[in-house]
């Protein structure tokens, strides 16, 4: 009997023997695997289009698609980690210093624990590839870097305005075509955490915007409708742009002498020249000056009247004057005699 309860004895400290070797190779074997594991975040910048995080989170798919002659990325059970190449030169930035090393064809995890370099649980390592003759690797907490990402791209619709089509019609000049972009963005990491990613600029577009002439050219303005600004050329023509946002295209312009008549004073007759009847936009000229049928838009220098869209169709006067048509003999009066500049309407 006692024989039997020594033996259940020993073999039972033989089974609690076996156990805690087994726990200790246990711990052990998972020691050596956390040594190896990649236990930062890791971000891939400057080897491809767009960057890539690399974490045991990312799927197999992203880790394949990407390829590069300076590295090369493994698939680990502990998750994704990066070799350099031997001899390729690393530069590591951390805690305000930097430090510089060949890569002796290790993974970064065993580059930083060579340089006795441990980032702590919120670290986060970037790895910069955009310098072909080396790495460079940043271990920080906060992180900010420029991401670039090869996107699909819808067209622009580009409206330009045009006095060289009348006001309310629009015209195609160019048909638009979608296309990809190069997108910039900013990226910020902090504590293993995505915190933004913000839009910065657009390179390499291949999209083809659509360009749509919009018409601006107008026949008549109103009375308080002033000119906002002139557009002249060398060879003298030009656009008026009204406040209203119509335009009108001249040919060339003169300087004149203003004066003003009316049906029934001084000889003159309800007819003109011409056979049309007097009104408001009747101008008397010089043939030899100005053409019959000569569309104009007057206005005085001192900017006190603005007479409007004009068109030559009497005569009686000589030389440099244009001579108004007014409805009344007191409305002449008041205007007297000015300077004035005249733009001869019509391209």
């Amino acid at each position: 009997m006692n024989f039997q309860n020594h033996w259940k004895k020993l073999h039972m400290l033989r089974r609690q023997y076996s156990m805690m070797v087994f726990m200790l190779a246990t711990i052990a074997l998972l020691g050596l695997l956390m040594a190896n594991r990649a236990d930062a975040l890791y971000i891939l910048t400057g080897a491809s289009d767009s960057a890539i995080v690399l974490d045991s989170s990312a799927d197999e798919q992203s880790v394949q698609s990407f390829s590069s002659q300076l590295v090369y990325v493994g698939t680990r059970t502990s998750g994704f980690e990066i070799t350099l190449k031997a001899g390729q030169n690393v530069s590591v930035s951390y805690n305000g210093a930097t430090v510089m090393a060949p890569s002796q064809g290790e993974n970064i995890s065993s580059l930083l624990n060579r340089l006795h370099i441990i980032p702590s649980p919120l670290d986060m390592v970037l790895v910069d590839l955009s310098d072909k003759t080396g790495a460079h690797l940043t271990v920080a907490s906060d992180l900010t870097y420029y991401d670039k990402a090869v996107e699909s791209v819808a067209h622009q619709t580009v409206r330009v305005s045009t006095p060289d089509l009348p006001q309310g019609t629009e015209q195609v000049v160019q048909e638009g075509k979608d296309g990809t972009r190069t997108a910039v963005y900013e990226v910020v990491y902090s504590g293993g955490e995505l915190v933004s990613r913000q839009f910065v600029e657009e390179t390499d577009s291949t999209a083809v915007d659509e360009i749509i002439h919009v018409g601006t050219a107008v026949s008549a303005v109103d009375s308080g409708d002033r000119i906002a600004s002139v557009t002249k050329t060398a060879d003298g023509s030009g656009v008026l742009t009204f406040q209203s946002g119509g335009t009108m295209k001249f040919s060339s312009v003169k300087s004149m002498t203003a004066t003003a008549y009316t049906a029934g004073s001084g000889g003159a007759d309800h007819c003109t020249a011409t056979g049309t009847t007097c009104r408001i936009g009747t101008v008397a000229v010089d043939r030899k000056v100005i053409p019959l049928g000569t569309k104009m838009y007057i206005l005085t220098n001192d900017g006190a009247v603005v007479y409007g869209v004009a068109v030559a169709e009497d005569t009686g006067v000589r030389g440099n004057i244009v001579d108004l048509y007014y409805n009344t003999y007191t409305q002449c009066i008041n205007f007297g005699r000015r300077a004035c500049t005249v733009y001869l309407l019509g391209s």
